[in-house]
């Protein structure tokens, strides 16, 4: 970051916000947080519930044509009437700091990537960080989205975990989830993972961000009765998603890295 600004170049993000769905405007605006503390330029476009699929990729156009500009972001989930593929095909690989375009979705498959989707790159600085070495561990991931689970899983793989892929219908699921030295939940059921559930010693990483009975934020997992069996396990919130933050600025020096090396 340091060199770029030395070099004279400018880190840009763009973020793409359609609707008020209250979460959004919650990430959002911690991203914009997270640029100014880091120097990088920001542009915020907030649009309408009813923005045309049109209005919406006309913008995504311009910004892909804007020098200004490394990084798109368009904050999903979009309003039903939006096709989230066809907006997302739409952003140029090279500035899709989501790494959910297909072009990044296949690098990633292959090992030979630019980006990583945010959530799955935070997760595996957090296992780094916790001193488990991911190489021939038990890895169990619950949950198969596009923007967790799958990459969640491929980049488990890529550091030579044995990586099984779970998920709610998944029959026995305790039996699996048991042999789990690496636990990810990325299922969406609030408090969905309990004890009886985790390998004693275990990394537990909670993706979820859920509302439990009582309307408290909570996430995937059970923390008060998985805390202390596992070796490690995040917390909701404070847990999973600021290094998610982390990961998205990373991308977008990277992208920014890499246009100036075109250039």
């Amino acid at each position: 970051m340091e060199n770029l600004k030395k070099e004279g170049k400018q880190t840009g993000l763009a973020v793409v916000l359609v609707g008020d769905d209250s979460a959004s405007k919650v990430y959002v605006s911690n991203k914009e947080k997270a640029c100014e503390q880091l120097g990088i330029y920001s542009e915020k476009y907030t649009l309408p519930e009813n923005t045309t699929e049109e209005e919406l990729l006309s913008l995504i156009h311009k910004l892909n044509d804007d020098k200004k500009i490394d990084g798109i972001l368009v904050q999903l989930p979009l309003p039903n009437h939006l096709d989230d593929k066809v907006i997302i095909d739409n952003i140029r690989p090279d500035k899709d700091v989501d790494a959910f375009h297909p072009v990044n979705v296949g690098k990633i498959m292959i090992g030979d990537f630019d980006f990583v989707p945010c959530t799955p790159a935070g997760i595996m600085e957090l296992i780094k960080e916790s001193g488990v070495p991911v190489e021939g561990k038990e890895c169990v991931v619950i949950g198969r989205s596009n923007i967790v689970g799958k990459p969640m899983s491929m980049l488990l793989l890529h550091q030579n975990g044995t990586v099984t892929i779970c998920h709610s219908r998944t029959k026995n699921l305790s039996d699996v989830t048991k042999k789990a030295d690496i636990l990810v939940a990325a299922v969406g059921i609030p408090k969905f993972v309990t004890a009886d559930m985790v390998k004693p010693g275990a990394v537990v990483i909670d993706v979820g961000m859920d509302r439990d009975e009582d309307g408290k934020l909570c996430g995937d997992v059970d923390f008060s009765s998985v805390e202390p069996v596992a070796g490690a396990i995040t917390p909701v919130p404070g847990g999973v998603g600021p290094m998610t933050i982390a990961m998205l600025m990373r991308n977008t020096v990277t992208a920014s890295k890499n246009h100036k090396q075109i250039i």
